[in-house]
């Protein structure tokens, strides 16, 4: 079995509809699992391009935190990886972790779960009678947990939750490393400049983080201050790359408002002159000795040779 590690950003968007960045969602292969990291708007869509299964071609699903735009797609997801086909055929429950509060009330994660069968109870039960879809196979098995620490380790895959800033209001929010053999990811999930998520990724091969650029005239809208606020900047960004020294930083969650790539990359290198990628949807990288980056080839529909 491989020793690499294998990060395909499924959506690299936002709240925002686009045809080109998809709501978020990363994808992390290692040790034989696969590993999906929110599921944003269109996820069940990035999967079926590579040929994946919805169903039983994701083994665990891990929230950052529960804006709409991270969980759109987590319905589609759950319901087609129920259905029968090579898309779906799921066999047993979708496990589903997510961040809690810690003060003993339900967890967003939770309360996702039992909305979910509730709304959609209806579909299970006609499935289940009119194509034998199995009651395990429409379940969702919850994980929730708070603080810093080990949520899921399995195969030699570890994955490490910690906490990160998106604002006072929004909280649980999280971010992820992925450890197995000597090679790792980390994913920020949403969050402002913030030490604790330094002090995670230190040392990771690849860090994913999200970022939020807008023009100066987009700036003056009172409307967009605080969610401006609640984000990381390109210059604050930098600064964080500049301090974990990953093998390659790359941008995904990507917010452009009245500005462009060449601008982001511009304030970017204000504070970091490392490598750097903006990420694609479908865009891999494979994380062996170094970081190899492949873009997908919409024409083709395949990778590159």
């Amino acid at each position: 079995m491989s020793r690499d590690i294998v990060v395909t950003l499924l959506g690299t968007g936002a709240p925002l509809p686009s045809p080109v960045r998809f709501g978020p969602a990363t994808l992390v292969q290692a040790g034989g699992l696969n590993l999906l990291f929110d599921a944003g708007r269109g996820v069940t869509v990035r999967l079926f391009q590579l040929g994946m299964s919805s169903g039983s071609g994701i083994d665990a699903v891990f929230l950052t935190h529960y804006h709409s735009d991270h969980v759109a797609g987590l319905p589609d997801l759950w319901m087609t990886g129920y259905m029968f086909g090579p898309f779906g055929s799921r066999a047993k429950a979708m496990r589903l972790w997510g961040p809690s509060d810690g003060t003993g009330a339900a967890s967003g994660v939770a309360k996702i779960a039992k909305g979910l069968a509730e709304a959609f109870s209806d579909d299970v039960r006609i499935r289940q009678l009119d194509e034998h879809i199995s009651a395990a196979a429409t379940q969702i098995e919850v994980h929730d947990f708070h603080g810093d620490r080990v949520v899921f380790d399995e195969a030699g895959v570890k994955v490490t939750a910690f906490a990160v800033n998106h604002g006072d209001l929004i909280k649980p929010s999280v971010g992820y490393r992925i450890d197995y053999e000597t090679r790792s990811v980390t994913i920020s999930g949403d969050t402002k400049f913030d030490e604790n998520l330094i002090r995670h990724a230190t040392g990771t091969d690849l860090l994913i983080h999200e970022v939020f650029a807008m023009s100066e005239q987009m700036a003056k809208l009172p409307q967009l201050k605080p969610i401006a606020a609640h984000h990381t900047s390109p210059e604050e960004a930098g600064t964080v790359f500049s301090r974990v020294k990953p093998k390659l930083a790359a941008y995904s969650h990507i917010v452009l408002l009245g500005t462009d790539v060449r601008e982001l990359l511009t304030r970017t290198q204000s504070t970091y002159q490392g490598p750097l990628e903006v990420g694609e949807d479908l865009m891999r990288f494979t994380i062996g000795d170094r970081v190899v980056t492949k873009r997908w080839h919409t024409e083709l529909r395949k990778y590159p040779d």
